[in-house]
């Protein structure tokens, strides 16, 4: 339920059939408008805007002359990542090549949604721990979900081992082609573009966010940039250029220089190499009224819905495990999601989802109630409580959600011997695990199931002190 959702990479976008467009002497950039307002227009009226506001092709000289600057300035300014090995390509074994895949793959999906910085340490340790695809294909769903705890989106981890078995367990070696690895669960348009010609040199094209803003400033296109049909019409600019002999290096500069200089609000563009070549630059030295960041046109965000939850850190006192048999002291129950849906698989407090803001009385009877019916925890029958308190609130942020966290203290100990307390909990509801402060802190937790049990521990040592 809780998770940080980090923001870069924006989604993939699906490659259509191409549209073509008429001439202009010049963009006139739009105001910003809300998604549901681009969504609620006629499709008719859409695509009439797009070829209004898509400029014609690049030339065949102009195309060649951004090929030669971008792949120049690539090689002397790419910055230095652990999944960009500069190898001989042509020496390359297929051992080589599927080994570059994938890398190429791990690093892809994990920089989704996800900034630059943030990654390299998980891929880091992602590829100590599996450094080929049949490694990987030997994992857990849990050992991969512990791996990726705080990247965010956890479906894209699931996706990874579901793929990674899937290829193994089809004999063919690693998918070469576009139309292979789309078959491949979680791989789409752009991750299929990115592995086949960075690892396998296929001539194609890739489209993410940082390629949409450069092609919209060289093109001034000002257009909706989400919108499908002007999604068709960028993966055709990006075909186009796309180079013929060093497809992965020309696909890996363009995004290179949407990272690093075409940035959304503060682009370099005195140090960019195609600012000869870009009409946005162009028009905003002739028109002070317009600068580049206007292109392309910015989509207001959804507003973010609100919704509530209550998580009760439970702490069983000099209990007997469970699990091993042995007096380990004080424990925490943990809770594991469903294998399907949000989240699925990962390890958290045991939580409820409220209707809305609830007082602390009626959080209380919420949870009481789904410890008895889980766990058959019941105040007087099963346990002794040795304290309840309120922790505290915090909110944690989705794309689309703005979550209200209520977080309480149980501690309990358990009535007499009881290693049969939780044998008739619901299956169909929830599976369960204790485990003590020592292996909590180091479980692959999700950053808001963390931030929880930060705040639990801060009040523990805030008791002891005064």
């Amino acid at each position: 339920m809780l998770v940080q959702l980090p923001l870069n990479r924006a989604s993939n976008f699906a490659m259509e059939n191409d549209l073509k467009s008429p001439k202009r002497k010049r963009a006139v950039p739009l105001k910003k408008m809300s998604s549901q307002n681009v969504a609620s227009q006629k499709e008719p009226q859409e695509e009439k805007q797009s070829i209004c506001d898509m400029e014609d092709m690049f030339s065949d000289i102009e195309t060649q002359k951004i090929r030669k600057a971008l792949l120049g300035w690539y090689e002397d300014n790419c910055r230095d990542l652990p999944w960009r090995r500069r190898t001989n390509k042509e020496e390359e074994e297929d051992e080589e090549k599927e080994k570059r895949a994938y890398g190429v793959w791990v690093s892809e999906v994990m920089l989704q949604q996800t900034r630059v910085q943030t990654v390299i340490q998980y891929y880091n340790r992602w590829m100590l721990k599996w450094p080929t695809l049949h490694h990987l294909a030997q994992a857990s769903l849990e050992e991969v979900n512990e791996m990726w705890a705080g990247l965010g989106y956890y479906r894209r981890a699931r996706f990874l081992l579901e793929g990674a078995k899937m290829i193994i367990a089809g004999g063919d070696g690693f998918p070469k082609t576009i139309s292979s690895l789309r078959k491949v669960p979680g791989i789409g348009e752009y991750t299929a573009g990115a592995i086949a010609s960075i690892a396998f040199e296929e001539v194609a094209p890739v489209v993410d966010g940082n390629v949409v803003r450069v092609l919209a400033r060289l093109k001034a296109i000002c257009a909706n940039p989400k919108h499908k049909t002007i999604v068709k019409n960028f993966w055709k600019l990006a075909a186009q250029l796309v180079d013929p002999c060093l497809p992965g290096d020309f696909n890996q500069s363009l995004m290179e220089l949407g990272a690093i200089i075409c940035t959304p609000m503060n682009p370099s563009c005195s140090l960019c190499p195609v600012s000869s070549h870009c009409r946005a630059y162009s028009i905003s030295k002739e028109d002070k009224s317009v600068v580049v960041t206007d292109y392309p046109a910015k989509v207001l965000k959804v507003k973010q819905r609100k919704e509530y939850s209550a998580v009760c850190v439970v702490e069983i006192l000099g209990s007997h495990d469970i699990v091993e048999g042995q007096n380990t002291g004080s424990r925490f129950l943990l809770v594991k999601r469903p294998n399907e849906g949000l989240l699925a698989g990962l390890w958290e407090f045991p939580s409820i989802t409220l209707d809305k803001e609830a007082d602390l009385t009626l959080r209380k009877n919420e949870i009481d109630h789904l410890l008895k019916k889980s766990f058959r925890l019941e105040r007087g029958m099963t346990y002794q409580k040795i304290s309840r308190e309120e922790v505290g609130e915090f909110f944690h942020i989705f794309s689309h959600i703005r979550l209200k966290v209520y977080v309480e203290l149980l501690v309990i100990c358990l009535k007499g011997e009881r290693s049969d307390l939780f044998s008739e909990q619901d299956n169909e509801v929830m599976s369960w695990k204790c485990v003590d402060s020592k292996a909590l802190a180091t479980l692959g937790l999700t950053s808001g199931v963390r931030k929880v049990y930060n705040m639990v521990q801060k009040l523990k040592q805030k008791k002891l002190s005064t």
